[in-house]
């Protein structure tokens, strides 16, 4: 039986010196889970801060590569609901890590027109972190080339239950009919309201798994997984997930052309 999601696993080497083709089909957009920082810090002898400062990079490349090539939001996975669990001392640079990148690297990306917002709740987050995030927010809120959303605090089945929660509210006191609930309803309660959903989820770091992301958007995402470890996984190896893309055929629960005709014969 074959795999029932739609996923790709590369070779842990990629291909750096290719020619670089046009891409046919460009997602518009990208969500990526950075895995693997801890564990390529810890493979070279370093502390596991290390890799989590080394992927910094990697998100300056992938910012650079949609807008090269179009891609209008992109949602970065940075620090899950669980990863409260982590010991202190890694929790506590993560979290400085996020206000000094903040810091520095804001008015870069407001210069390439970048919106920047945060998903996530910002409740137990420090004050000062929470602050440089409206403040980034509010300096980036007309920015148009690109949507990056960072997923700070996040996690997707808490996600989908402060969404139940709100509408259960709202249904408590009258102002939504229960029956009146779609989709596009309960999208409004989510924390990437008025985006498009995932076209393509891409994940580094050898695990094929989509670690509490994004569980109500990804219905029909195209999956792309790669054994190289996010520190690892620049430009060249973006590009190769988005080529990979290109190829597919979506069809979002239909049949491929001329498949119908295959299904009546007897």
């Amino acid at each position: 039986m074959g795999n029932i999601f739609t996923w790709y696993k590369p070779d842990a080497k990629t291909k750096s010196n290719t020619e670089v083709t046009p891409l046919k089909k460009i997602p518009r957009h990208v969500a990526i889970i950075m895995d693997g920082n801890g564990r390529w810090a810890t493979e070279r002898g370093l502390p596991r801060t290390a890799g989590h400062q080394a992927g910094l990079e990697r998100i300056r490349d992938a910012v650079k590569l949609c807008l090269e090539v179009g891609v209008k939001y992109l949602t970065l996975y940075a620090f899950s609901t669980e990863n409260w669990s982590r010991p202190q001392e890694e929790v506590s640079f993560l979290m400085r890590l996020f206000e000094d990148a903040l810091t520095r690297e804001v008015d870069e990306l407001h210069r390439q027109d970048v919106r920047v917002k945060f998903i996530g709740f910002r409740t137990g987050l420090n004050p000062n972190l929470v602050r440089l995030m409206d403040e980034s927010e509010a300096k980036t809120a007309n920015n148009q080339a690109l949507v990056l959303n960072l997923a700070i605090n996040y996690g997707g089945r808490a996600e989908i239950l402060n969404a139940c929660q709100q509408i259960a509210r709202a249904a408590k006191d009258g102002s939504l009919d229960p029956e009146r609930l779609t989709t596009e309803v309960f999208n409004s309660y989510l924390f990437t309201t008025g985006q498009p959903d995932p076209d393509l989820l891409v994940k580094p770091g050898k695990e094929v798994r989509i670690s509490n992301f994004l569980l109500w958007q990804m219905a029909y995402t195209e999956f792309y997984f790669s054994d190289l470890y996010w520190p690892d996984f620049g430009e060249a190896a973006l590009r190769e997930a988005f080529e990979y893309y290109s190829r597919k055929e979506r069809r979002f629960g239909g049949i491929k052309k001329g498949d119908s005709a295959e299904c009546t014969k007897e």
